[in-house]
């Protein structure tokens, strides 16, 4: 029978100090702890110790090797939450072998538009090979193909390899290449090295979750995005820390497998963008039978605009299996500084900021605000030792706090590039080392507080309108849309910016149909007072980013396209 591997709170324990991740596995292998894989019934599938983690990536790195890799190549790897993938990736370290994490096919997505991303991805990292499962195999040689990339296989199938000597990874490596998305037609990478991503978990578990021993980490998010990849792999693996990783998809069939393994395992640290949360307060509640939450002492939200309606929703119906609203904490940070730059204070669950709509939207002043044009920003915290953080305005310049601009953010986290694209690359990291973030946000007693993208934000009669706003209203107030179900964003017309929003609906009734968009419009004209064109979609249509969250430039774009004529009730 399987055993997962131990908390182990004894364990040999150093946070930090180490140049590389390949470092940093060397030394968590001389412990218990390591890497438990579980299946879509959660179910343990595999426990990787640290030591067996690092042995069998060794092997694997001179079977790349034999190949005929190189050191310095890059390789699209499909990561699915399991061993294969997971010593991939570590077998890419220890031959100096870049990894490009690539996502699985999506659940409603066909062959066509699967093979069409992979290809874009691995021509942007300008990728020697594919490795991915057996069933995905004709689809990755399709790609590869249209990429120029040789070789496509699984790495079962690697050429065997004598023990080798195998060259040293040094800081300044690159350590990944991450897309932070593949719904773009141009792809861009961002380049971590070793450096960066040794400097930002420093960061993220001295400073941000303060790790101690006895911590122990579980997640569900996908490992082809950041907050999977970096905060649910690498960073447990550089204090030493056992780790219980759950296919994403387990999750979205049976969201309360994460509640009853992190129950079962005494799992301490989480995160959660937070429809997660909003999930598992509608499916269950703390009364299930052995349920405990109590030692879930860090419940994180990030991935996404942080909703205080499901996360307190969560904390209610979860209270009674020891759950508390004080282990929320609330991060800020992105692919380009490897991951998180600011976390909330520890112990203090979601500090809120109710501010009026109207001053901000009209001069981005924030103010206190009450009643029908108030809304609630939740504070993401300090940025972190090392690193430093502006909000400036549109002639670049720092503006006061609780005056909303533009993050602009600096420190030794920051990606070195995105891979292969010098101009991408200037518009957003300049030579004095500061990164345009592209967020908007605001200050306030020196934590950070984001309030949208700069590229969605809606301009309509001199007054900037965030369109998660009117998002989460229409979500809110109208009987039978859930979150997620609308997206915001103008357009050019006859008469200037044209408000669009679409929504997804269940129904094919043209009654139901017809009463929904006016619904919709009535509630965004008393709360906003905006005119919208309200346009009607099918359920599940609107397009999504690699950590699950709404895509409005995607949405944008397909509609202008024409992609949701057939949508468009009569």
């Amino acid at each position: 029978m399987t055993t997962a591997t131990p908390t182990a709170p004894d364990r040999p324990f150093r946070m930090g100090g180490f140049s590389t991740l390949t470092e940093a596995l060397d030394f968590a292998a001389q412990g218990p702890t390591g890497i438990n894989l579980y299946g879509l019934r959660g179910e343990l599938v595999e426990a990787l110790t640290y030591g067996k983690l690092r042995e069998r990536a060794r092997a694997m790195a001179a079977r790349l090797l034999a190949l005929g890799l190189r050191p310095g190549d890059r390789v699209g790897l499909v990561a699915d939450t399991d061993a294969d993938f997971v010593t991939a990736f570590f077998a890419c370290q220890y031959a100096r072998i870049t990894p490009a994490p690539l996502p699985l096919p999506a659940p409603l997505g066909g062959r066509e538009a699967y093979v069409e991303q992979i290809g874009r991805m691995l021509a942007s990292a300008s990728a020697a090979a594919v490795f991915g499962p057996e069933t995905l195999l004709p689809w990755l040689a399709d790609a590869a193909a249209t990429a120029g990339t040789k070789t496509a296989m699984t790495v079962a199938d690697l050429p065997e390899a004598p023990d080798a000597e195998l060259p040293e990874p040094i800081a300044e490596d690159p350590c990944y290449v991450q897309f932070s998305s593949g719904s773009t037609r141009n792809p861009t990478g961002v380049l971590c090295t070793h450096a960066a991503l040794m400097a930002n978990a420093l960061a993220a578990t001295r400073d941000g979750l303060q790790v101690r021993p006895e911590d122990r980490a579980i997640s569900w998010l996908p490992l082809y995005h950041d907050m999977g990849l970096v905060g649910f792999m690498l960073m447990p693996l550089s204090v030493q820390m056992s780790i219980d990783l759950m296919p994403t998809g387990a999750f979205v069939r049976r969201p309360l497998l994460w509640l009853d393994l992190m129950s079962k395992n005494a799992a301490t640290i989480s995160y959660s963008p937070s429809f997660g949360y909003e999930l598992c307060a509608k499916r269950g509640d703390g009364s299930r039978e052995g349920l405990d939450l109590s030692k879930w002492r860090i419940a994180g939200c990030g991935g996404d605009m942080v909703r205080p309606g499901p996360l307190t929703a969560f904390a209610e119906r979860y209270a009674a299996a020891g759950f508390k609203a004080s282990a929320f904490v609330a991060s800020y940070g992105m692919a380009e500084a490897t991951l998180a730059l600011t976390m909330s204070p520890l112990d203090r669950g979601l500090i809120f900021d109710t501010v009026d709509v109207t001053r901000m939207e009209n001069d981005g002043v924030v103010v206190p605000g009450a009643g029908e044009r108030a809304r609630a920003f939740v504070r993401c915290g300090p940025i972190f030792q090392d690193h430093e953080l502006e909000v400036r305005d549109e002639d670049g310049k720092p503006v006061a706090e609780r005056q909303v601009g533009r993050i602009f953010v600096r420190g030794p986290s920051l990606m070195r590039e995105y891979y292969g694209d010098p101009q991408a690359t200037a518009a957003v990291l300049g030579r004095d080392g500061w990164l345009d973030t592209g967020d908007l946000g605001y200050l306030a007693d020196g934590q950070i507080t984001p309030t949208g993208r700069a590229k969605d934000l809606i301009l309509l009669n001199g007054r900037n309108v965030w369109p998660q706003d009117l998002e989460w209203t229409a979500e809110s107030e109208v009987e039978r849309l859930r979150s997620g179900d609308v997206a915001a964003f103008s357009v050019d017309g006859d008469a200037g910016e044209q408000l669009v929003v679409l929504v997804q609906t269940r129904s094919s009734d043209p009654e139901v149909r017809r009463a929904l968009v006016e619904d919709v419009a009535a509630v965004l004209r008393a709360r906003h007072g905006v005119e919208a064109r309200v346009e009607l979609v099918g359920h599940n249509t609107l397009p999504q980013t690699s950590s699950g969250k709404l895509s409005r430039s995607k949405a944008r774009a397909l509609f202008l396209g024409g992609a949701f004529k057939q949508e468009v009730p009569a």
